[in-house]
């Protein structure tokens, strides 16, 4: 008994150790959103609407990124574990090489088809000119920005918070003195409204790029080897790597083509409803970034604990992560219901926002405090404990299951079949993905199915 509160108590302590750096890191990046939309705002609803649509295309980016940055942090923590340095290295090179290729992708689909991707959210001529402007100019930011997450995947699963922490700090404050400097034309800079903000953006995302190679070349830490070192790695290391990821980095495609598609519906719905949506993400950013810090913890702590065999200390660990989900979720569900009123003030401080943007954020802003806990407990169980335990695959079919056969056909009929009110569409579309979800997580967590050290599959994977 003594040894399990011991544990507990490690747990905790080691899991602080990792979850704030991290948490603090993200909340230096939403930040940066939360000013990024509160500058956009100044300029009315148009702008915001328009950057928040435009932003779309980045959102997707950012998904594949993401189930990529996922995939390579399933390997990275056990191979931590394992003491397989070797292992971490060539994990690292196939996410790198992976993520630079589906940035370029996408940059030079936002240079070539700027018109196009507006107009699939809004065919409104003001607020598709003004998204394509916006977009042009954020594309470049998308090879940084991607290689920038997986280098700091890489770091975080290896137990070396600090550094991301560090540059996400120094590219956002960058971020922020040059957003106020180009959009309202300050400290020197001409007045560039929304092409300003992308500008921002981009020197900002390189600069952290940038920042967290030379210090890494300082440090001589596990990120830097031989440029050309990068493109060597076998066609049977691809596939090991690509059989494991590859349903996680499906699962944050779909997902966000999902989540794109909902937005689809919410901006045709009109350009106030989305400026209203472009708020509550800001707001449901923030509120993530406590969770992102436990989660990424503790799945460095997870996945290095199957990487070392311990399996049953493992599953102790994750339910520690599972019981403090809700909890966590109702204090903050509190405190948004509390300061929605003064955080929706803060984007209408100019009087540019209309009064229907501004009531319905302050509805679908209560819609998402209520429902915060059916949220994040899939989120924490897929994110943080099927895919380090190495289960790609059952979170991915949870996540298309609940989203794409239920919550986009019942949004779409709730938003143009019985035409609800736009707060009573989100509520729908919320409880219909989150609740199921939550019933095949907590069972399938319950069943251990999800420990699958990748020691053992990587042998089988290459037979």
């Amino acid at each position: 008994m003594e040894n399990i509160k011991t544990e507990r108590k490690n747990f905790w302590k080691l899991l602080l150790t990792l979850a704030l750096p991290i948490a603090l890191q993200h909340l230096l990046i939403n930040s940066l959103t939360f000013v990024d939309t509160l500058f956009m705002s100044q300029l009315g609803d148009v702008a915001l609407s328009a950057s928040g649509m435009a932003f779309q295309w980045n959102w997707l980016l950012s998904m594949i990124t993401f189930g990529l940055c996922s995939g390579s942090a399933l390997f990275i923590a056990q191979y931590w574990g394992a003491g397989q340095k070797d292992n971490i290295r060539k994990t690292c090179k196939i996410a790198t090489v992976t993520a630079l290729g589906a940035a370029v992708l996408f940059m030079f689909g936002a240079l070539c088809f700027p018109s196009q991707i507006m107009k699939i959210f809004n065919r409104n001529p003001d607020v598709v000119k003004t998204g394509v402007d916006y977009l042009r100019i954020l594309a470049f930011s998308y090879p940084a920005t991607a290689l920038t997450s997986v280098l700091s995947t890489v770091l975080r699963s290896t137990e070396r918070v600090k550094l991301p922490m560090f540059v996400s700090g120094i590219s956002t404050f960058a971020n922020i003195i040059l957003d106020y400097a180009m959009i309202f034309g300050k400290l020197g800079f001409p007045k560039m409204g929304v092409e300003g903000a992308a500008l921002a953006t981009t020197i900002s995302a390189w600069i952290g790029l940038v920042l967290l190679v030379g210090i890494s070349v300082y440090q001589k830490n596990i990120l830097i080897m031989p440029i050309k070192e990068y493109l060597r790695f076998s066609f049977d290391d691809y596939k090991a790597f690509m059989v494991k990821a590859s349903p996680v980095i499906i699962n944050e495609l779909l997902w966000g083509l999902g989540t794109v598609c909902n937005n689809v519906i919410y901006s045709n719905t009109g350009y106030e409803n989305f400026a209203a949506c472009t708020i509550l993400r800001t707001v449901e950013s923030l509120c993530l970034i406590l969770f992102i810090g436990l989660n990424d913890g503790g799945a460095v702590i997870v996945g290095k604990t199957i990487g070392e065999g311990n399996y049953d200390k493992a599953y102790r660990s994750a339910k520690r992560l599972v019981y403090s989900t809700p909890i966590i979720s109702a204090v903050l569900a509190v405190f948004v219901i509390i300061f929605r009123e003064k955080v929706v003030y803060l984007f209408n401080m100019s009087g540019n926002i209309t009064q229907k943007t501004v009531n319905v954020a302050m509805a679908i802003i209560v819609i998402y405090a209520v429902e915060l806990c059916f949220r994040n407990i899939p989120y924490t169980m897929i994110c943080a404990i099927f895919r380090s335990g190495g289960d790609s695959f059952t979170g991915a079919k949870f996540d298309i299951i609940c989203l794409w056969f239920l919550a986009i056909p019942i949004t779409l009929f709730t938003a143009f079949g019985l035409k609800l009110a736009f707060p009573m569409v989100m509520l729908v579309e919320y409880l219909v993905e989150d609740i199921p979800k939550c019933i095949m997580c907590l069972k399938h967590f319950k069943s251990r199915k999800w420990i699958k050290p990748v020691a053992e599959f990587d042998d089988a994977a290459l037979k």
